[in-house]
């Protein structure tokens, strides 16, 4: 109700005649309960929410299922380079702090793998300082990262192949006019063609990016694995999520 109080206000602020925002009542593990069908979402952002279920394959899982063919998740949230015990996963402060309900990453990667999504890609990562001493001395030896990461709905392989494509930005989303960053180590700068996988290509030729660039070459001549490293392990001293 609170921010149904404020939709008018956001409208004026940015211009809109009427407000475009709706908003719904349900449970995350069964978006059923809040009427949103299967392949009817473009993208979903979520800031630190699915932390806090407690059955966070179940969220991830329904999230795909209400996702267009070919559209994005868009997160930001709290991971460790551990399992958390299951006594301080239900410890209030931690709670409260994002940490108690932080979920491995490897586990992270595991769930997306097995809902079909191989190739995540890292956005921006960093590490937590736990300041507090109560908190330290009681979770201190997990280490937890803040991490941005996007996957999508779309068939890819779990491994970054090479089949010399190239992918050049345009420009054209309004919001980034000199560059892209489709992750951590993919720079796109508009007009320079850039060597990119076949699960990049994909990710940038197809869905809501379609029209902002040019993929030049198909899948008809594969090379073997493209030559790719990825940051994305740094923070959580796992394997990477990302093939590329």
């Amino acid at each position: 109700e609170v921010a149904r109080l404020h939709r008018d206000w956001h409208a004026e602020r940015y211009g809109y005649a009427q407000s475009n925002v709706e908003f719904k009542q349900g449970y995350i593990e069964d978006l059923t309960t809040a009427g949103i069908a299967d392949n009817s979402i473009d993208v979903v952002v979520s800031n630190c929410v699915v932390n806090l279920s407690p059955d966070k394959a179940r969220v991830l899982a329904e999230i795909l299922r209400v996702l267009k063919p070919g559209g994005e998740i868009y997160f930001s949230d709290v991971y460790a380079d551990r399992r958390i015990p299951q006594a301080l996963k239900m410890e209030p402060v931690l709670l409260g702090e994002c940490l108690g309900g932080a979920l491995y990453w490897e586990d992270f990667r595991r769930i997306m793998q097995d809902l079909g999504c191989p190739d995540v890609r890292v956005i921006k990562q960093s590490p937590i300082v736990l300041e507090d001493p109560e908190v330290e001395a009681m979770i201190g030896m997990v280490k937890f990262s803040s991490i941005t990461i996007r996957a999508f709905k779309m068939p890819l392989e779990d491994r970054c192949e090479d089949f010399g494509q190239v992918a050049i930005y345009k420009g054209t989303i309004s919001e980034h006019p000199h560059a892209f960053d489709l992750d951590d180590h993919h720079h796109l700068e508009t007009g320079r063609p850039l060597r990119v996988c076949g699960n990049s290509a994909d990710m940038l030729g197809s869905g809501r990016y379609a029209k902002h660039f040019d993929i030049v070459g198909d899948k008809a001549q594969h090379f073997g694995l493209f030559d790719c490293a990825s940051p994305a392990n740094d923070a959580t001293s796992g394997s990477d999520m990302a093939c590329c």
